[in-house]
């Protein structure tokens, strides 16, 4: 095998690792060599894939999705993004058995085959085969694209962005449920297929219906295994292992009936043992509301749980350490004004496997907040939430905050609203600069763009620089200045409805609009031969 075969497969092997794929580009062989590796270029992806879970059971369930693709420099011209309905996990939704082999022939929603021969490549095409689009995004990046639905029908939806449309494809999916459990607003971002995800904050408790959404986008089935970690260590689950998720569906798997045991407060650990697959939590109160826990940050010894409204009546942190090893970890809140210490809970010591909770009350006092956990003495990777109540009574509405990860190069939050959107930043180290760019509304208007500084750790509550000509939503993208000083955010979402404060509160991750591609020294002009 000679050296340009494997330096291809080098770079092969690393993009591989992300969802969308980047151009590679022949180096210029007549550039001097000065015996320095040169750095890894960054490099717009060319497709990504999303996955939107079946949006609620509820008759009186209003949802709708926004898409959105920043204008990225670089970008390949061309493509589009769109959500087609998942085969399976909504009710009067035939088996792909019932299909043809393995799904693959599945008819339209008009009774047409749907051949999927438009697009770019095998996947697009599968994904063709489920249905016509609920939402097509193809005119330009740089603008939301929105679908309404309604009623306790709706499937889970399969997503994907190719060319132009493919670098930092967000799409948010919020509901909004008149009454019944789980009334309130629901709100999640659509997420890339994986094969591992950690969800503490869960519940198997009387009052509360917790399902574990496992969406499958693939042509082949996908064998998962699920893991409930209570107050006392891993409890024993009936069916929790091997779980089948058929080609191109959903499954959403009743936390209760995996367990006998009723805990308040459990992580949820889901890992693909063949395939990859989506995967949510949707967290439905009888009294509280509900929303849609997301998975946490990787398990890491420091974590931050960005924006915590600052109107929080009640927060519940829940930790767990996937392995045996317990860990002490001090508790701050980084404050508009910098890193405070909650009187009485100035730390807490999370014993190995083992699900702890603790109340740290009205914490946020009134300003914004985020919660930064760091170890007090040797670093043990552990995994957070916090669940979050606003209101009091009868009128409470709840929503979780996962630990974060670092907003990176960008990221890029979708359906934000005129009035109810809060952009929360956090600089939990050094003083950071972020350049916030609202885009155009979905109806019209022009995109602005504002920087901020963020005192060394602080969290800011940002004032949204929407321009009057905006209409419909918006969507909002978050730019470090720097990328060696770690930033976090996150958005609320509010809408009040008969004094129920419903909010949904989103954190806004690295879009992963960009890939970095490994340097080769070899000429690939022969393979264009």
């Amino acid at each position: 095998m000679n050296r340009t075969t494997l330096s291809l497969i080098a770079g092969a092997t690393a993009l591989a690792a992300v969802t969308g794929f980047a151009v590679l580009t022949a180096p210029d062989p007549t550039a001097a060599d000065d015996g320095v590796a040169t750095a890894a270029a960054r490099l717009p992806v060319e497709r990504s894939s999303l996955l939107c879970p079946t949006p609620s059971s509820s008759d009186l369930a209003e949802t709708t999705y926004t898409s959105f693709t920043p204008v990225t420099k670089g970008a390949e011209s061309g493509g589009s993004a769109e959500l087609r309905p998942a085969t399976a996990g909504r009710p009067a939704e035939k088996d792909p058995e019932d299909g043809g082999k393995d799904g693959e022939e599945q008819s339209g929603e008009d009774g047409e085959e749907e051949t999927g021969e438009e697009g770019g490549g095998e996947e697009t095409a599968a994904f063709a085969k489920t249905g016509k689009p609920v939402l097509e995004h193809k005119k330009e990046p740089g603008k939301p694209v929105t679908a309404e639905t309604s009623g306790g029908e709706e499937p889970a939806l399969l997503g994907t962005a190719e060319g132009r449309f493919a670098p930092g494809w967000t799409v948010q999916q919020t509901t909004e449920v008149a009454a019944g459990a789980g009334r309130g607003l629901q709100g999640v971002t659509c997420t890339a297929p994986d094969t591992e995800f950690w969800f503490p904050g869960a519940s198997t408790a009387a009052g509360r219906t917790d399902y574990v959404h496992l969406t499958n986008p693939d042509g082949s089935a996908a064998v998962v295994d699920i893991e409930v970690y209570g107050k006392d260590g891993a409890l024993k689950t009936e069916v929790g292992e091997g779980i089948t998720v058929k080609p191109h569906s959903s499954e959403p798997v009743l936390l209760s009936t995996l367990t006998d045991e009723e805990q308040t407060d459990v992580t949820v650990h889901v890992v693909v043992r063949s395939g990859r697959v989506g995967a949510a939590v949707q967290a439905l109160d009888d009294s509280l509301g509900g929303d849609w826990l997301a998975a946490s940050a990787d398990p890491a010894g420091s974590l931050v749980l960005p924006g915590i409204p600052e109107d929080a009546t009640a927060v519940r942190l829940v930790v767990l350490t996937p392995g045996n090893v317990d860990a002490d970890l001090k508790v701050q809140l980084a404050s508009p004004s910098g890193l405070i210490t909650p009187a009485g809970n100035e730390t807490v010591h999370v014993k190995g496997g083992m699900t702890t909770a603790v109340d740290l009350g009205d914490v946020t006092r009134g300003e914004a907040g985020s919660l930064v956990l760091t170890p007090t003495d040797r670093s043990v990777p552990v995994v957070a939430a916090v669940r979050v109540l606003r209101g009091k009574g009868d009128d409470q509405e709840s929503a979780f905050v996962p630990a974060a990860r670092e907003v990176g190069l960008r990221a890029t939050s979708a359906g934000n609203t005129a009035k109810g959107s809060v952009l929360a930043v956090t600089a939990p180290e050094e003083a950071a600069k972020v350049k916030v760019t609202v885009s155009a509304g979905s109806e019209g208007g022009t995109p602005a763009t504002e920087t901020y500084t963020i005192k060394a750790g602080t969290t800011q509550n940002i004032e949204i620089p929407v321009p009057d000509d905006v209409e419909g939503t918006y969507a909002l993208t978050v730019e470090p200045e720097s990328d060696d000083t770690p930033v976090y955010a996150s958005r609320t979402l509010t809408a009040p409805d008969d004094g129920v404060p419903a909010f949904t509160v989103q954190t806004l991750p690295d879009d992963r609009g960009m890939v970095a591609v490994p340097h080769t020294e070899e000429d690939l002009s022969v393979l264009q031969k």
